[in-house]
């Protein structure tokens, strides 16, 4: 049996959850199933006709039940989010134990840990029952305790280069 990978998509610049969804469109193609789990973009409807079309190959869970991004919330709103993605992060633990994908993509899960909803040791533990499942983790701050974990970590950035006249 082969061990999963793991893999970071880390970094100030754009592109991080698409290259993630990129990588669940290859692995559909290669007729493997991805899970994909997104955190701290709120609940997005305008997408989901499109992520029911890739089902089942590919599916997408968001456990936040706003519409507003997390930063935006209240105090409150926002404890109460805290309960919702820890709902999403025991998801994310089920799918790894049942063996359920192939491909578990959390999106924005760094963010978990650099606000403190999510401890360095909590996913240590979620990465450490990974068994053959890939896992791609994307989010802006890299944390070292969690970058050793990784079989590999890219690190993107936005470049801007002024063109001279």
């Amino acid at each position: 049996m082969a061990k999963g990978l793991i893999y970071i998509y880390a970094g100030d610049g754009r592109g991080k959850s698409p290259a993630a969804i990129g990588r669940a469109v290859q692995a559909a193609a290669d007729g493997r199933n991805v899970v994909i789990i997104q955190f701290l973009k709120g609940k997005v409807q305008e997408d989901s006709d499109f992520w029911r079309r890739m089902e089942p190959e590919i599916k997408l869970f968001r456990f936040e039940k706003s519409d507003e991004n997390f930063e935006e919330l209240s105090e409150e709103r926002k404890a109460d989010e805290i309960g919702n993605i820890r709902n999403g992060m025991n998801f994310a633990r089920k799918v790894l134990a049942t063996g359920e994908c192939d491909l578990l993509i959390l999106d924005e899960v760094l963010g978990l840990v650099e606000k403190g909803i999510v401890s360095v040791e909590d996913m240590k533990t979620l990465l450490e029952c990974h068994g053959d499942t890939d896992i791609i983790l994307t989010g802006i701050k890299l944390s070292d305790e969690i970058c050793v974990l990784a079989d590999e970590v890219s690190k993107i950035e936005t470049v801007k280069f002024k063109v001279w006249q």
